[in-house]
This record gives C-alpha cells, structure tokens and sequence, in this order.
C-alpha cells in the first residue's frame, strides 16, 4: 500500500488561471495543478534552490524536483505544441492571505493557518 499524498503549502491562487494561444491546438488543453504552479514561482522567478522551495511548500526535496520537472514538461508541451493552460487543482493548503506571514516568500505575507482546496475533479 503507497504513502498518502502529503499536503502541500501555496502561497495563493494565480491572478489568471488560464492561457490559450491565438488559433492553437483546438479543444487541446493541459492542467497544471497549484503545487506545479507554486514550485515554478519559488524556483523560476524567486530564484529559490530545490531545498529552499521544498521548505516553503512542506514537502521533501526529490518531491519539489518530481513536481517542478512534471511542470516544466507541461508548460513546455503548452508552448511548442500551441496547447492551453489551466491552472488549478491538486491537494493544496492554500494561504490565507493574512499580512502576518512568517513564510519569506509569501506574495501575500499571509501567516498560518492556511485553508484547505480540494483537489478538483478532472
């Protein structure tokens, strides 16, 4: 019997959760889910180390570095094959978006505790 899925910390919604080029790929569509999205933002433009990030989201190291590649490869395949992007679902602890955040790198500066999103169905 495998481990349960372990929860992951995100610092919020992202303000669009979808991206469709001009004339791509009809009806083609590929979800990205939160914690996917929220390893981009802590690695690609906060600039934090895979360690760094996987402290933020309350998981372990090889598990940011499975989520993040799984990302990447997602975001590449939307870009060269001309695909939307939705952005949405996964089992997260969304942030609150209080202004007492111990969490460093927290958009929002939200503090704990963090809400609870379901993961959608697909």
């Amino acid at each position: 019997m495998p481990r349960p899925k372990k929860c992951r910390r995100v610092c919020g919604i992202p303000p669009c959760a979808s991206f469709a080029p001009p004339g791509g790929a009809a009806g083609e569509e590929v979800l990205l889910t939160l914690d996917e999205f929220e390893t981009l933002r802590l690695i690609d433009l906060e600039g934090l180390q895979q360690e760094q990030a996987a402290l933020e989201m309350g998981v372990a190291r090889t598990t940011v570095q499975a989520i993040y590649n799984a990302a990447r490869k997602k975001v590449a395949d939307c870009i060269v094959n001309g695909k939307a992007l939705r952005i949405g679902g996964g089992d997260v602890e969304v942030c609150a978006g209080r202004k007492d955040c111990r969490r460093a790198r927290c958009p929002h500066r939200c503090g704990a505790p963090c809400g609870r999103e379901e993961k959608e169905e697909a």
